[in-house]
């Protein structure tokens, strides 16, 4: 039985793999003395002093003597009573800890940089620095500020310093940063650690975002220094500067295959009139354009002039040109709470360029430079609508002259003509004729059988397209009465309200809507108001009945009186409002007394969620928080139905959480954050997770909820770990831990330990892993958590099967299989008889494997889960291959990749990445066999997955020693 300490971090024992509990602070207190002795005695005045400085109490001596009698039976079980303690044995007047240097990682990690420094070598800097899992003696404050503990930080910055650099040099750029990261971090003054920081990101093609680092730390180092920058920060800046950085860039990321054609423009708008001139000008503003540039063309003009109609039409005329497809966007510019962000556009529209979620990048500039570099060679039409302003705008260009961008904008967006070329398009209202032809076709013979009083409801409308659509539906309505009563009402309706023409366009459409408005029966007016206050831009009827406090059907006959009025569009069973048309709604409703969104919609789409999700995910109910009733009518969900109605209301549900951050409840982000966590991330929906929890997280922090900021931690960990950032992961994960520490949060504790043990298992850390995962597995079955056990148990035996340990791997496995099967986690029991297929083919048993996937094939096709299925014909195309049939196996393998690159899993393409290379090897396809090989390793190399990288690299190693193929240098 070997016993081991760890110290680099929370305070920890084992034995084997099994913790062990070591008492009391003040008895860890004494341990971590000795710990930090290094071997040599330490006298009682010494542990004396530490644990209770100036004032000790009499009985002193002998709680130091309780303390280590205590220890020596914890860390010794198998010492016979009363016999020496070779472990702590007394000498002198104190104590000695006799445990060899390479089971205490403190001085396993001294060892190991003592070996970096004599050789030169990366191996034993990454070895010691794997050994760090934190603050030393992070649980224990009375030795955190120990001297001896002091020198152990400085250690640790300077060997990630040594490690970046070493990482640097070899082209590792990805890799550095994170080294460069956590130095800087520990100390943001560290000019040397930014130095490397800077030269790292510009090696990795992040420059925009090296150069804010120096401004940055340049800033920092004037106001609490008062200092320029050194030598060698100054002359990282001036590299960047220069252009000096020799470094490449990482390889650019794989869309999905066959390059998605996007089709995103909105319907054409049925009965469009007139703007003959204003189309022929868009023809000649886009056929005119510089070859050398990409085109842009500005439509600008007030609310309601029908500047989106206009884009949409051009836009359908022209698609043809287009045949790399057509990007839309409403960025809702005008929206006082929630305009889209260029970061959310960019996120949407690599999305619909084949981009898998999980390589999203993180920053807004690198997004900006992906999209740029995927459209590249592409003709694509970019249709940007409603738009603010210029900053909202130039994130969106792209680079190649090849495609085309159209913006629609209240504004006339002068940056964009003068830094862009962009040419603008001024949009007036409708032409006399073209007001009165817009009129005939949507009223027909009460138009054209009195043209004066036409005129004058097209004045009255001020000749703008809205206006004058619903103005003719109220014509209709009034039938048979003549258009001149109805012109004749308007005009008094005018002069009651008290507003005169103006010249003002908003002046006379304010004047159509409230006569529009004031027609409404009391109850679909009050429906008209309250959707003022929805943060989405479409709704459903459910949605609406929420709203209201009425049943669906009263909804959604509103709804239809409404769309019938113009008063908002209906586009399948959603409807949608105008946003001239929300704000008129929004003031309405204040001016009634009706201010902010009613509780109710809120509590609806936290319930509906939480319902969905129960559906989708029933063995992880226990692990969501409880969410209140709703009283509004919920939609009729079943298994088949749950999974599209998150997909469609998921935009609505991230808007209804931002906005309950900004006005409350906050506590709704915090619910809701924790619901969705699971459809957000088996979905690949990361750009919507991650601004979800980010806000939940906010208000989690603001409310204070200290036990819901930790659990929010560990769901923003669990999301980096999904988009291969692991250090972010690992940053989340560890303040996690802290914080759920802090509050005696076992539970929450105990899963963000296993999340970074899950971590671990993803960079190669087995033995860390191992030692989180037994610690999860002995909580979760001391406190009857079924659900945390079965997971520990499982990912534990995919630590074992990494090791080569694999009867402890099968016996793991099957008991997470049955506690699984008990509890009706049927997810759950698929990944663990997919592991358990992976333990019988590493054991040569191909038979029995493939049995095993089978079965976890079957219940993953039932479910969301399409990594889990991907990973089971990853199981049967490598047994297929062993069998022989080789076909068989390129089709499963081919299907298992297809998927992966669907959702966005990168660690899941590097593994069917090289079962291709071992197939195609098979077969003698060496080219082939290297390809996926290569693949494998790029992919690997750039998530970090030690696993996969290894096993690249022996595929290629293989195809060498055939002689099919040279190993690079």
């Amino acid at each position: 039985m070997t016993l081991r300490i760890q110290v680099l971090g929370p305070m920890r024992a084992w034995h084997d793999d099994e913790p062990i509990l070591l008492g009391p602070p003040a008895q860890r207190t004494v341990l971590g003395l000795l710990v930090l002795a290094g071997g040599q005695p330490v006298g009682l005045p010494a542990l004396i002093d530490t644990i209770w400085g100036d004032d000790p109490p009499a009985s002193a001596v002998n709680v130091i003597q309780t303390h280590v009698k205590r220890l020596r039976r914890i860390l010794e079980p198998a010492r016979a009573p009363h016999s020496r303690s070779e472990l702590i044995p007394y000498l002198g007047d104190g104590y000695h800890l006799g445990v060899p240097a390479d089971q205490i990682d403190i001085l396993r990690f001294r060892q190991l940089l003592r070996r970096a420094a004599d050789t030169r070598a990366v191996e034993p800097l990454s070895e010691a620095l794997a050994l760090w899992q934190g603050q030393p003696f992070a649980d224990l404050p009375q030795l955190a500020e120990h001297p001896k503990v002091r020198p152990i930080v400085a250690e640790h910055r300077a060997a990630l310093s040594r490690l970046g650099a070493a990482l640097l040099a070899t082209g590792q750029a990805g890799r550095a940063i994170a080294a460069f990261e956590e130095v800087t971090a520990a100390d943001p003054l560290d000019e040397a650690g930014q130095a490397g920081l800077v030269r790292a990101l510009a090696a990795a093609g992040r420059r925009a975002q090296a150069f804010a680092t120096y401004h940055e730390v340049r800033r920092r180092l004037a106001d609490e220094l008062g200092v320029d920058p050194g030598a060698d920060l100054a002359a990282a800046h001036q590299d960047l500067l220069d252009e000096d950085v020799r470094a490449t860039a990482p390889a650019r990321p794989q869309v999905a295959a066959g390059r998605p054609v996007p089709a995103e423009l909105p319907a054409d708008v049925p009965g469009f009139t007139g703007r003959a001139y204003e189309i022929d000008a868009l023809d000649r503003l886009t056929g005119a354009a510089d070859p050398a540039t990409v085109m842009i063309a500005i439509v600008s003009g007030t609310a309601g002039v029908g500047k989106t109609a206009l884009a949409t039409r051009w836009a359908h005329r022209v698609r043809d040109r287009f045949p790399d497809g057509q990007l839309y966007v409403d960025l809702r510019g005008y929206d006082p709470e929630q305009p889209v962000t260029p970061d959310a556009a960019l996120a949407r529209f690599l999305r619909s360029l084949g981009l898998p979620g999980e390589q999203m990048p993180a920053d807004t500039d690198e997004r900006a430079a992906l999209y740029r570099s995927l459209l590249d060679r592409r003709r694509v039409l970019i249709l940007l609508d409603n738009a603010a302003s210029v900053d909202q705008v130039r994130p969106l260009l792209p680079a190649a002259a090849s495609s085309a961008v159209l913006v629609t904008s209240r504004d006339n967006l002068p940056g964009l003509v003068v830094r862009h070329g962009a040419r603008r398009l001024d949009l007036d209202v409708l032409r006399p004729e073209d007001a009165l032809a817009l009129l005939t076709r949507l009223a027909g013979d009460s138009v054209t059988g009195d043209p004066e009083a036409a005129e004058e409801l097209a004045a009255h409308c001020a000749r703008l397209p809205l206006a004058l659509r619903i103005a003719a539906e109220l014509v209709h309505r009034r039938a048979p009465a003549t258009l001149a009563s109805v012109v004749g009402e308007l005009a008094d309706h005018r002069g009651r309200l008290g507003l005169l023409s103006t010249g003002d366009p908003h002046s006379d459409i304010a004047v159509v809507f409230s006569w529009s408005y004031r027609d409404l029966p009391a109850g679909v007016a009050r429906t008209f108001r309250l959707l003022g206050h929805h943060p989405g831009t479409e709704v459903d009827s459910h949605a609406v009945a929420a709203l209201t406090g009425g049943t669906e059907a009263q909804a959604r006959q509103h709804l239809d009186l409404l769309t019938a009025s113009h008063l908002v569009q209906r586009t399948g069973d959603r409807y949608g409002m105008h946003d001239l048309l929300r704000t008129y709604a929004r003031d309405l409703a204040l001016r009634t007394g009706e201010a902010g969104l009613p509780r109710a919609v809120l509590d609806f789409y936290l319930r509906t969620a939480a319902t969905a999700m129960d559906l989708l995910f029933p063995a992880e109910r226990g692990r969501r928080p409880p969410v209140p009733d709703a009283d509004a009518p919920l939609p009729a969900l079943d298994e088949g139905t749950a999974l599209a109605w998150l997909d469609a209301e998921r935009a609505n549900l991230v808007a209804t959480a931002v906005h309950a951050v900004a006005h409350g409840p906050e506590w709704y982000a915090v619910l809701l954050a924790q619901v969705l966590l699971r459809y957000l991330e088996s979905g690949g929906h990361y750009p919507d997770a991650v601004a979800l929890h980010e806000h939940a997280l906010r208000a989690a922090e603001r409310l204070p909820d200290r036990h819901s900021a930790a659990q929010l931690r560990i769901n923003l960990g669990v999301l980096h770990v999904q988009q291969a950032r692991y250090a972010e992961a690992g940053a989340e994960l560890q303040r996690a831990v802290d914080l759920a520490s802090e509050v005696g949060d076992t539970l929450v504790r105990v899963r963000a330990l296993g999340n970074l043990g899950h971590l671990y298992l993803w960079q190669g850390r087995y033995a860390d892993s191992a030692r989180y995962l037994g610690e999860v597995v002995a909580v979760a079955r001391h406190s009857g958590d079924r659900a945390g056990e079965a997971r520990g148990l499982g990912n534990l035996g995919q630590v074992r099967l990494r090791q080569g340990r694999h009867p402890e791997a099968a016996r793991d496995l099957r008991a997470a299989v049955a506690i699984c099967q008990d509890i009706g986690d049927a997810i759950g029991e698929a990944y663990a008889l997919l592991f358990l297929g992976h333990v019988e083919s590493s054991s040569g048993r191909s038979a029995e494997a493939a049995e095993l996937y089978e079965r976890a094939l079957l219940i993953f096709s039932g479910t969301t889960e399409l990594a889990g299925r991907a990973y089971a014909l990853d199981g049967l195309g490598l047994v297929d291959v062993l069998r022989g049939d080789h076909g068989q196996a390129g089709t499963r393998l081919g299907e298992a990749l297809s998927l992966f690159r669907r959702i966005g899993e990168r660690a899941g393409e590097a593994r069917v990445s090289n079962s291709l290379g071992a197939a195609a090897a098979a077969t003698g396809r060496a080219a082939d066999a290297r390809t996926h090989h290569l693949a494998a390793l790029r992919i690997a190399g750039e998530i970090g997955y030690r696993y996969e990288q290894t096993r690249a690299e022996e595929g290629l190693a293989r195809l060498s020693a055939a002689g099919r193929y040279e190993m690079p240098a």
